[in-house]
């Protein structure tokens, strides 16, 4: 006979992420939204442990597989951004300068209402919930995997979900393999010797000489990739001098590479590397470059995609999961999912028509029925991974 579940409680699950967004706390400080967490999921029968990772939070349901049953991992992020917000509404952030700007109260508040309509439920298995720090800075997953989220009880595969206003409220991109791009990060300064900008050639001007490296990377996608390889090397930030007479004697330049794997991600870092040391050196100047692996490809299992996929057919109805929905956008649930199998998926939150504000900027919001659908997703998702 099917489980049956209760069914979604949507005022709790609004009341509860718009009391987060209001109290939006940075990667490893999320002291509140952890607090709230884990005594809600005490309150509820689970066995918690708090400061896993840092500050994230795990729960598992009392009664779980020393008799070798599966476990199931459900993981929320809970980090916000520093933005300041500018949405006009009642539970505008109250901190000033951070602010939920990629839906992450959203996801703890999904969590929350799975962990209470799974909490007296009879499954084949054992429910482990990971409230996540630090996912904005890709080191949040890393954290609670060092401090063994993934043991005790050992998890067989794992599942989450994104808030994603690029689809409708209504919709689920669910798709296997590939869905998120590694997230690399490099920091190159550039040395040459300063003096009066009226005397160029008194000086080695490594501001001249880092347009140069500025262009010459872009060509890395453009010349140096395999045009079946997806990627993207983007410089984010250029800095250098401080008076508009003096040429400086240094620049610094940042920014990020995003692939989903393959050779461009394994060559990447010495492709940066010869390019910003090959045009400093024909300026005169020199290069030091430092390059940092933040998080891999988000890579779906097969079969737990297809799985997910099933189950959010009867959420939201087969004509609304889409496949091939993709970004190059980084997620660190990629740790967990190189770890054991499992299938991250994307739920609409944007309106039915128009456009929504996008994600990590101040605008930024969701429609909330794409709670109810989440909470839906991921509490069917988890007794199906514990029956099948």
């Amino acid at each position: 006979m099917p489980l049956t579940l209760p069914p979604v409680d949507r005022n709790q699950l609004v009341a509860t992420r718009r009391d987060l967004h209001q109290y939006p706390e940075l990667g490893f400080e999320e002291t509140r939204t952890a607090t709230l967490a884990a005594e809600r999921l005490k309150s509820l029968g689970y066995d918690v442990k708090s400061g896993v990772g840092k500050t994230g939070v795990v729960a598992v349901r009392p009664g779980g597989p020393g008799d070798g049953r599966r476990c199931v991992l459900l993981r929320a992020d809970m980090d916000a951004l520093p933005v300041e917000e500018t949405n006009d509404v009642p539970y505008r952030s109250r901190h000033a300068g951070k602010m939920h700007a990629c839906g992450h109260d959203g996801h703890v508040a999904v969590g929350l209402e799975v962990a209470r309509r799974l909490a007296a439920a009879r499954l084949g298995g054992t429910v482990k919930l990971a409230f996540q720090p630090a996912e904005e800075i890709s080191h949040g997953a890393q954290a609670m995997i060092a401090d063994g989220v993934l043991d005790a009880p050992k998890v067989d595969a794992a599942f989450g979900i994104h808030l994603w206003n690029d689809l409708p409220v209504g919709t689920v991109g669910v798709m296997p393999g590939a869905i998120m791009a590694s997230v690399d990060e490099f920091d190159i300064t550039i040395r040459g010797r300063g003096g009066h900008a009226a005397a160029p050639h008194q000086t080695v001007d490594p501001v001249l000489t880092a347009a140069h490296v500025v262009t010459a990377l872009q060509s890395l996608v453009a010349r140096r990739r395999n045009p079946f390889e997806e990627g993207v090397v983007s410089v984010t930030q250029v800095n250098a001098g401080h008076a508009f007479n003096v040429i400086p004697g240094r620049a610094d330049l940042r920014g990020t590479v995003r692939t989903f794997g393959g050779k461009f991600w394994d060559d990447a870092p010495s492709l940066v590397e010869e390019t910003a040391q090959g045009i400093a050196a024909a300026f005169g100047a020199r290069a030091e470059v430092r390059y940092r692996r933040l998080s891999g490809p988000l890579v779906n299992d097969e079969r737990m995609a297809a799985l997910m996929a099933e189950v959010a057919a009867q959420v939201v109805g087969k004509d609304n999961v889409k496949s091939g929905v993709r970004t190059m956008g980084g997620e660190d649930m990629s740790y967990f999912l190189q770890k054991v199998p499992g299938c991250f998926a994307f739920v609409g939150s944007g309106p039915k028509t128009g456009k929504a504000a996008p994600h990590h900027s101040a605008g930024f919001d969701i429609d909330e029925e794409s709670l109810v659908i989440g909470a839906e997703l991921m509490s069917r998702v988890a007794v199906r991974y514990l029956e099948a």
